[in-house]
């Protein structure tokens, strides 16, 4: 289906491509992965256009009919369904011909083109993929300018995924997508009947959904099959024999080099040293790809506050009286939350964010937050916010004033950026960078509680492994809205769901709700209506449950403290025992040490002991 054979691509004198060549088969499902820079969407364009030169580097199948998302649709007066329809242009010309033409021999060939290409099921088949993607029944008969950019991008996506070429080339299909959206492309691709290409940074998509990854790296290409998982494991695997066989390769020149080193004068061994000199000088250096390192994310730990940190009321929330987008929000933040806010876009995930950062004025009801609380607040929208003509130590400036030219160019370089990126202006930074300096931003101000509304659409995969690790390790409340599966499962413990105009905690996890959400596309598809989930069991809600678990939280807080003081303890008795020589200098001290140690180590199982017994009544006691 694609071939790309011996590739070389330079832009404005920086060499992306470097004699690369892959083959795709028809019908696979591939993921094309790699660092930001490295030239992905560039490879896409030039796929794109290898049909003016069918004999250079890159060739596509015979005939094959290709299709990619090239910008959203106009803001125009057709509808959404309409618009959709058209984008596979043969349906379109046969079943205009079909309408205008009289000549009885060529009606009846458009007629049967029509009926081998199924154009009669096209308006089904359209709408199924607009409602899959988001858009409402009753938005399908919407004009297009009634849409956002970003619909009017989804639009787009829904059309190329209408035409069914046999080559679909998709850029970060999910960046215009929430997590509902996401699962349902994720579901789509795998059953899609032709060839895929998409670039992708989402590491569910990228597991769940392709059959084979290429890998763009060091300028060249590589083609694995399966998933991204065991791409990485085997480029782990890769790299490690690498390693090994340098490392013998090392052994082996330092041995060769010091006979000649030795010999080399001795005229009775100059023939075997100049033999050695010749296998050195043939000899092939094993080379090790430099990793390439991706900057860590950092949050620092906020001031400890007593919990609820954060409180809505009775809420409603909206931008407008009288037309609240949420009613009665009753809703709690405290220390230790880790939640993932989920819904389809619309439904007011992002209202509800921007109520508790302080950036919505509530309609009705109550907004407690805790004295001197931090809230972090990061949006997509800030972007836009980034002031033009300034660069990554500007904007630190302006939040630390009286800091010194070394200290701001310390904490840029904190953020992420080295000397040059830190004198940039904004606009010339990339996607990935400018969230890197709006989350720095952020995380000076030390919040405790961190809001994050898709921080990852311009991140590539590494980076976002960066950003979980950071939060794992980030000890205030964090709230999250992404579509990205695999940030969420790892960072997130509890889910507010938001649907048809309220917002409450979810009970389940977001296999449960990934599996509901695929369940209602199916209903739509075949429509049969869709089963109700089980009524779940009436649930305390989390003041109550903080109640009836504060003796017990007590219990497990106690027993971490003393663990932590116990293993202090423990490691300080163990450097004094790694000194050989106290075994000679002091064997009586020695001796007491060990005593004294066997004694702590007994004292921290019963500590760890008492902290899982603690653990386990807390677990029953919350569930119950």
């Amino acid at each position: 289906m694609l071939t790309i054979d011996n590739l070389t691509y330079r832009i404005q004198g920086r060499m992306l491509l470097d004699g690369a060549s892959a083959t795709l088969a028809a019908g696979w499902k591939v993921g094309l992965i790699g660092r930001n820079g490295t030239g992905k969407s560039t490879l896409l364009r030039l796929i794109r256009e290898a049909d003016e030169d069918p004999d250079g580097a890159i060739r596509i199948g015979k005939a094959a009919k290709l299709g990619w998302v090239a910008q959203e649709v106009e803001a125009s007066d057709r509808t959404l369904l309409d618009e959709t329809l058209s984008a596979d242009t043969e349906r379109a010309g046969l079943m205009h011909a079909a309408e205008t033409v009289t000549d009885p021999d060529e009606l009846a060939d458009i007629h049967e083109r029509l009926m081998t290409t199924d154009a009669w099921s096209g308006e089904a088949r359209a709408a199924s993929i607009l409602t899959g993607l988001g858009f409402s029944q009753a938005d399908l008969g919407r004009a297009c300018r009634e849409f956002s950019g970003g619909w009017r991008m989804r639009a787009a996506l829904a059309g190329v995924l209408f035409a069914e070429p046999d080559l679909l080339l998709l850029d970060e299909p999910t960046n215009y997508l929430d997590l509902e959206g996401a699962a349902w492309l994720e579901s789509y691709i795998k059953r899609y009947p032709h060839t895929v290409l998409l670039v992708s940074h989402d590491r569910e998509l990228l597991n769940n959904a392709v059959t084979h990854i290429l890998a763009l790296e060091h300028l060249n290409l590589t083609v694995h099959p399966g998933d991204y998982d065991s791409w990485q494991r085997k480029r782990s695997e890769q790299l490690a024999l690498a390693q090994a066989q340098k490392a013998k390769q090392d052994k082996q020149r330092a041995h060769l080099q010091s006979f000649v080193d030795r010999f080399r004068a001795k005229a009775s061994k100059a023939t075997q040293a100049q033999s050695r000199i010749k296998m050195l000088e043939r000899m092939q250096d094993v080379v090790i790809p430099l990793e390439e390192r991706t900057h860590p994310f950092d949050f620092p730990d906020p001031e400890e506050l007593a919990s609820p940190l954060f409180v809505l009321d009775n809420a409603d929330l909206g931008y407008a009286p009288g037309e609240p987008v949420l009613r009665g929000v009753n809703l709690r933040v405290d220390n230790d939350d880790r939640i993932a806010i989920v819904g389809a876009n619309g439904q007011g995930k992002s209202t509800l964010v921007k109520a508790i950062a302080g950036r919505l004025n509530l309609l009705e009801g109550n907004r407690v937050a805790a004295p001197k609380v931090e809230i972090g607040y990061f949006s997509q929208d800030q972007l836009d916010e980034l002031s033009a003509g300034q660069n990554a130590i500007d904007h630190v400036r302006k939040m630390r004033p009286n800091a010194t030219e070394g200290q701001l160019r310390s904490i840029v370089a904190n953020i992420g950026f080295n000397r040059d990126k830190a004198e940039t202006k904004v606009e010339k930074l990339s996607g990935g960078e400018k969230v890197r300096l709006l989350l720095g931003l952020t995380a000076l101000k030390k919040p405790h509680i961190l809001i994050l509304d898709e921080p990852t659409s311009h991140l590539d995969i590494d980076s976002r492994e960066a950003l979980i690790h950071a939060l794992n390790a980030y000890q205030g409340a964090v709230l999250l809205i992404t579509h990205d599966v695999y940030l969420a499962e790892a960072t997130a413990e509890r889910l507010w769901l938001v649907h048809q105009g309220r917002a409450a905690p979810y009970e389940g996890d977001l296999s449960d709700y990934r599996a509901l959400v695929l369940a209602a596309d199916k209903s739509r598809e075949t429509g049969a209506p869709l089963a109700p989930p089980p009524p779940a069991a009436p649930k305390r809600s989390d003041t109550e449950i903080r109640r009836a678990t504060a003796d017990i939280r007590k219990r497990i807080s106690s027993a971490e403290r003393e663990m932590e003081a116990l293993q202090k303890k423990l490691a300080s008795l163990d450097e004094k025992l790694a000194d050989p020589s106290l075994y000679d200098r002091d064997p009586g001290e020695a001796q007491s040490l060990g005593t004294k140690r066997d004694k702590l180590a007994a004292e921290l199982g019963i500590a760890e002991q008492a902290w899982l017994e603690a653990t386990e009544d807390y677990e029953a006691e919350a569930s119950a």
